[in-house]
């Protein structure tokens, strides 16, 4: 069988598994370059002169044609062989696979790479808000994928389509840094997919045996370099203060304790808010045993209040994701008064015709002593919302649900403080 062409990649390389096996379920014969050398080879001016950023995967067909970038090469490289399967029968089927395809690198294999770059020191510095961000965003992408495959074996159609393939080989890369043994837990239709893809009989020598990690990984600090210890010279004779002089000293006044903040010295409420964070995160938010469920069955009014919280300046905004980065600093502003809040904010509209807008759970009865550590709390509106009113009622339940519609305006991005 003739060769379509190379494939530059490495051994290791998720989407150069992905191209592989795309060649090998169409029975097609892709060959690897025997010496090539990451970042030596690729470049070099000959290497440069056929794929100018000088990225791989990047394919040299036999016939001349080049190209690079994974997702093109892997539909280049299904639709190859005749009566191919792996891009669908329809337009329709082509479209959702390309909507997986598109899923997958946006939404989930974005993030397991910057968080790889984030916790190994590539990507510096470190910030632990966007490790936290890019996690909670990966977290939310795995859900959508796994309440779909809950109904299915493969992606779009009853075979494997190219879909499946590149949703696989976005997971065995997440296998090795993010996926770990709690969040499989969590995701059994994940992985029954991605198993049912990696062991077909074809695939199995390019996957590989996937790295189950226990624990994501996680940032380790640079040790500090030890100074070697000064030899201690011998300490001088001190002269005796006169009488005086140690008068004078005692007379420095000794450093006052800091104050208690005045959210403490409340009564004690029956509403423990660390158990309500932890029933939002891990209990769907909407129907029976849901987080809202027990938030009405546990919810103190006296001892907490439940606030709507709007920008002032929504007319500026321009780029979604820029607001809801915006989110994102205040909450990181707010970290004073963790242990007295909980909040969902999110954007709604679209580009250049959007709102940031959500609620707070704060302790006692006054938002202004919980949102005031945030230097900018001043650019947000407060008002407190009555559960008995069906309106704020419906309003708070979309904020948590992230199903939220204002004026027409839908939920498109959103981040919690808990």
């Amino acid at each position: 069988m003739a060769s379509i062409g190379t494939l530059y990649t490495t051994p290791e390389q998720a989407n150069g598994k992905r191209i592989r096996a795309v060649a090998a379920l169409g029975g097609l014969k892709l060959d690897l370059p025997e010496h090539y050398v990451h970042f030596e080879d690729n470049k070099k001016p000959e290497f440069l002169a056929k794929f100018p950023h000088g990225k791989i995967p990047a394919l040299d067909g036999a016939d001349g044609f080049t190209l690079f970038e994974s997702a093109a090469i892997a539909r280049y490289v299904a639709a190859l062989p005749p009566n191919s399967t792996l891009l669908g029968s329809n337009l329709k089927e082509a479209a959702l696979i390309d909507q997986w395809v598109s899923f997958g690198d946006h939404e989930i294999a974005s993030h397991t790479n910057l968080i790889f770059q984030l916790v190994k020191g590539i990507l510096t510095p470190y910030a632990k808000p966007l490790h936290t961000t890019l996690a909670e965003r990966q977290l939310r992408s795995f859900k959508t994928l796994e309440a779909h495959l809950s109904t299915r074996t493969f992606l779009v159609t009853e075979r494997i389509t190219l879909a499946d393939i590149s949703i696989a080989s976005v997971i065995h890369r997440a296998l090795a840094v993010t996926l770990d043994a709690s969040l499989r837990a969590q995701f059994p239709n994940i992985l029954r997919h991605y198993e049912t893809i990696v062991n077909q009989p074809q695939l199995k020598d390019i996957f590989g045996k996937a790295e189950y990690i226990e624990k994501a990984l996680a940032y380790t600090p640079p040790a500090k370099e030890k100074k070697e210890a000064k030899p201690a010279a011998a300490p001088a004779p001190k002269a005796p203060k006169p009488a005086k002089e140690e008068e004078e000293e005692d007379d420095i006044p000794k450093e006052e304790p800091k104050p208690k903040n005045p959210l403490d010295s409340l009564p004690k409420s029956s509403f423990n808010l660390e158990d309500w964070k932890r029933a939002y995160s891990n209990k769907d938010t909407r129907g029976a045993d849901g987080a809202l469920e027990w938030f009405y069955k546990n919810f103190d009014a006296e001892g907490f209040s439940v606030w709507r919280v709007d920008f002032k300046y929504n007319s500026e905004l321009t780029q979604t994701f820029m607001s809801s980065n915006q989110i994102g600093g205040f909450f990181n502003r707010l970290e004073a008064s963790r242990k007295y809040l909980f909040g969902s904010m999110g954007v709604l509209g679209e580009t250049n015709n959007s709102i940031i807008t959500g609620v707070l759970i704060c302790r006692g009865q006054d938002i202004k002593p919980v949102v005031e550590v945030a230097p900018d709390w001043e650019s947000y509106e407060y008002k407190r919302l009555d559960l008995n009113n069906p309106e704020d009622k419906a309003f708070f339940e979309g904020a948590l649900a992230w199903d939220l519609e204002v004026d027409g305006k839908k939920w498109v991005d959103g981040k919690n403080f808990k």
